[in-house]
């Protein structure tokens, strides 16, 4: 039976962010709330927990699970061939709603699907998300939704669609938009944009001017 958390109280905060936790480590699945949309996690190290994360989604393994970190820390410990440019992206827009696609650290243990050794990762930009990956570091989330269903606005929506298939639900209100991450991809020498969203163009390239468009 799943359990829900009201995180705009202060008290029902604490114990849901405690209880999350523990389900995170036990490799089960929580929502919890972002910047852009709600989001279903699992820890990201837990194969068992990011196949069902997928298998509740309704997702293939081609379609691989992002990854959401707690501070720009901890791309040491994920990343390799980070650039001074992909720093230069963090510094200004972490945390918030920019996803850089990176090369992982080959020795890493885990299987986020079919990622050809990359991961796309993120710090977004909200205190309950934020709090609960700092706890538990990181972890595979993606929107809590059906495949082929709107991504959810608020916990009502992620709750009605993936029922107890998750053990624990944030509930944080109506997250502020429905606008996704925008995406760049850090693995060349040039940086690429590969899905406009919440960062224009014209504010990447404020950090990064010679950011190119994919076709």
């Amino acid at each position: 039976m799943a359990r829900r958390y009201d995180c705009n109280d202060a008290t029902d905060r604490t114990t849901g962010l405690r209880e999350a936790a523990s389900a995170v480590r036990r490799g089960e699945l929580v929502v919890l709330p972002t910047d852009t949309v709600y989001g279903i996690g699992a820890d990201a190290f837990s194969t068992e927990g990011v196949k069902d994360l997928l298998d509740a989604k309704g997702r293939g393994r081609n379609m691989p699970t992002p990854v959401l970190i707690g501070s720009p820390n901890t791309l040491h410990g994920l990343v390799t061939d980070f650039s001074e440019q992909a720093w230069e992206l963090v510094d200004a827009f972490w945390p918030g709603a920019l996803t850089l696609v990176a090369k992982h650290q080959p020795s890493l243990q885990w299987d986020l699907g079919d990622t050809r050794g990359t991961v796309a990762i993120r710090m977004p930009l909200h205190p309950v998300a934020i709090e609960l990956l700092t706890e538990v570091g990181p972890m595979a989330v993606s929107s809590a939704n059906l495949t082929g269903h709107p991504s959810p606005e608020d916990c009502d929506a992620a709750q009605e669609m993936l029922g107890d298939s998750v053990s624990v639900y944030l509930d944080g209100g109506p997250t502020p938009g429905i606008v996704p991450s925008s995406i760049v991809d850090v693995t060349g020498r040039i940086p690429v944009l590969l899905r406009a969203g919440a960062l224009s163009v014209e504010e990447l390239r404020k950090v990064v001017p010679d950011l190119e468009v994919a076709n």
